[in-house]
Parts: structure tokens; sequence; C-alpha cells
């Protein structure tokens, strides 16, 4: 006869959960002890609370006064994790290209669970410590093509890469497509429908599509796109298409952290003056008309004729290379041949010139410091003398008149 009996208790605080491990006497079902308490992102917790559990066992509800700890001890840093047996396993699959072990570390350089992100961080020392060792042994070859594709909802992103990426593979090159979707203000949840219409590139053996929420983040990406991209480079990826949501003028995050910035906009996607306007048109390297078929191919044409002329006021940021303008038809393969040799010729003049490996190191320092800002709010936010004010202060100001 089982003498007691575990439970998983959920506990909410500050519409936070926290998770309890409990073990029940099943003789004095009044009686618990704590096993473990998982720590609170603000590291605090009550000193009691009462809650309700269900028992198969005891097919009742009981009542009981959980004691647990006034401040958890336990702290994650980078660091606190060495040697950690997950992280060792999923960098070895990484570093043996299996789908799995890529699909599990991008997951978790994504979660925002105290000890995961410490994992996440120890993976991501690792793996960037091979890519340096690769990069002084082998040089620039060792370096993937990173594209940016960006532009405005129903300019056909979406279809697009499914024929850039078909091409791609044909050819014997790795392609891994990290899709960013938008989230609901109102629930925080995201449809990640992109995949749907990659049905061709999803079967494809040599791709790989990841879908991610936005999570709110602005800038069309992703607060982890970065670590992702580097996670698929250390899988073997050798071309890494950055999809982001449906943006506008001022949403180029994704400039930030690629070699190529791609933007991709429908036949109907303004006049000469849209072209002139600062903002996302000035930051790409090869802008592509798609949809150009059918009774859109004139309006294509015009289009394709309006943006050449625009970006003729624009300031070239490169020595070697001038923004390209150029149609494709993405439905019947059209034009994707001749934009892959322009992107390649990008490649290799910028790689000549010495302008991508700078363009490389400015990123990285930006991810430094976006890394930096992101870790400081955290702390701020989840400062114990600040988290407990946090949902006052906020009720405060919303009662406040505006004025």
């Amino acid at each position: 006869m089982l003498a007691s009996v575990k439970f998983i208790l959920k506990i909410q605080q500050r519409s936070r959960w926290k998770a309890t491990v409990l073990q029940c006497s099943l003789n004095q079902p009044n009686k618990c002890s704590s096993l473990h308490t998982y720590p609170h992102p603000a590291g605090l917790v009550l000193q009691e609370r009462k809650a309700t559990l269900r028992s198969n066992f005891l097919n009742t509800s009981r009542c009981f006064s959980i004691p647990l700890v006034k401040k958890v001890s336990e702290k994650f840093y980078v660091g606190s994790t060495q040697g950690d047996e997950r992280v060792q396993a999923l960098y070895k699959g990484l570093m043996e290209g299996k789908r799995g072990a890529l699909a599990e570390s991008i997951t978790l350089v994504e979660s925002r669970h105290p000890y995961r992100k410490a994992q996440a961080q120890e993976l991501l020392t690792l793996v960037l410590k091979e890519s340096r060792r690769k990069y002084k042994e082998e040089g620039s070859n060792t370096l993937s093509f990173r594209l940016g594709l960006s532009g405005p909802p129903g300019a056909g992103k979406s279809t697009f890469i499914e024929a850039l990426g078909k091409h791609l593979t044909s050819e014997g090159h790795k392609v891994a497509v990290l899709a960013v979707d938008p989230s609901s203000s109102t629930t925080g949840g995201s449809l990640m429908g992109d995949k749907t219409r990659m049905p061709e590139l999803s079967r494809d053996k040599n791709a790989y599509i990841r879908p991610s929420p936005s999570g709110g983040h602005l800038g069309g990406v992703t607060r982890s796109t970065n670590e992702a991209i580097v996670i698929c480079e250390a899988a073997g990826f050798d071309v890494i298409l950055v999809e982001t949501v449906g943006v506008g003028q001022s949403e180029y995050n994704v400039a930030d952290m690629v070699d190529m910035f791609v933007l991709l906009i429908p036949p109907a996607g303004g006049d000469e003056l849209q072209g002139i306007k600062k903002g996302i048109v000035e930051l790409a390297d090869i802008v592509v008309v798609n949809k150009a078929d059918g009774s859109l191919l004139p309006d294509a044409r015009r289009i394709q004729s309006e943006y050449t002329s625009a970006l003729k006021f624009v300031r070239r940021r490169s020595k070697v290379w001038r923004t390209k303008v150029t149609r494709v038809s993405s439905l019947k393969n059209e034009g994707i041949v001749e934009l892959w040799k322009d992107m390649m010729q990008f490649r290799e003049d910028t790689m000549e010139e010495g302008e991508l490996e700078v363009k490389r190191r400015k990123q990285y320092k930006i991810w430094m410091w976006s890394h930096i800002e992101q870790h400081l709010l955290y702390t701020f936010k989840h400062h114990p003398k600040v988290d407990p004010v946090i949902a006052e202060m906020e009720q405060k100001h919303h009662n406040q008149l505006c004025i």
C-alpha cells in the first residue's frame, strides 16, 4: 500500500505561476512537506499559501497549508550550468547536424525561464567558440550567407521563400528559414501559419523551417533571432533566410542581423515618392518586385522603373554595390535564378572588399548592446523592491485622468 503521494502544485502570485513539488502522507493527508520549489522570477515567494489538492488515490479534495521558503537563494548566471548534460548533448547533436537537437536548441534560446536562459548562454558560448575556431583555420569560406527578407503584408514573402529555397536546395545548399509570425496584442498567441505556404520546402531534407512568434518585440523580428541564426549555422546550414512579419517603413531591425537585406514589395507598392522616403528602403541591398505575372505584369514593370529612379537619390552604403531593383514571379518561378546570381555577386563583392567582415563585427556589437538592454530591463522589473509595486504603480497611472 502506498504510504505517500507526490503532487505538483501551481501557485499564482501576482499573475505569475510558481511550481512546488509536495509529498503528502495518505494516512495524514493534512501533513505535506515541500520537496522542491522552482525559483520565482523575482526570487521572492509568500510565506504561506492555501491550496486545494486533488488526488486519484484519496478521491477527495482537501485544503492544505503549504509552507514555502521566504526567499529563493538559488540564482542562475552564465557559467553556473557549465558541464550541464543537456547542454553538452545539444551541442553534440548540433555538431552532428541532427534536426531534433536544432529544434530543441532554438526552443532553449527562446525560453524566458532563468535556468534555461543560463543553459542557452552556455550553449551559445560553446557554439561561438567553435565558429571562431573554424574561421581562424579555414577563413571566410566557413561563413554562411544570411539573408533578411522583409516587406509589407501580402507581398508574397512565404511563397517567394518557397521558390528561392527549392532552387537553393537543388543546387546543394542547406537552407534554414526563420519565419517570424506576429503575436496577438490581446491574447499573446500567434497563428504560425507561414509554414503552410511552403509545402514543398517543408518536405525537403536539406531545408529546415522554424516559425517563431514575435512576442510583441518590435522591428519585425523576435528577441532571440540572432541566437537562432547562430544555432542554425552550427547545425551546418550555409544559407539562412530570416522572414520578418509584415512591416512598415520604420521596422528594419533584421538589417542589423544579416549580410544582405532584401525588400520585397507587391506590384502596387506605391509611387516614386515611396522609394525616396527614409527608412526601410534606404537599407535594402536589393528590392524585389514580386507577383510579376498575369495582369499584374504591367504594374510590376512600372513600379520597378519608379523605384529604380527613386533609388538614385539614396546615398550608397557600399563602395562596391549599388541597390538593384528586380522583378520575379514566385508562382511561376520566373526570375529566381537571375536573382540568386545577383545575390551571390553581392556576397562575392562585399567579401572581397572586406565589407562583409566589417558588417559582421558591427552586428555583434549591436547584438551585445541589445542583450544588455534586455537583461537590464528584466533585472529591473524583477528586482525584489520593484516587483511588488509594479501592479500598484500601473493601477495608479491607469486611474489618473488623461491631460
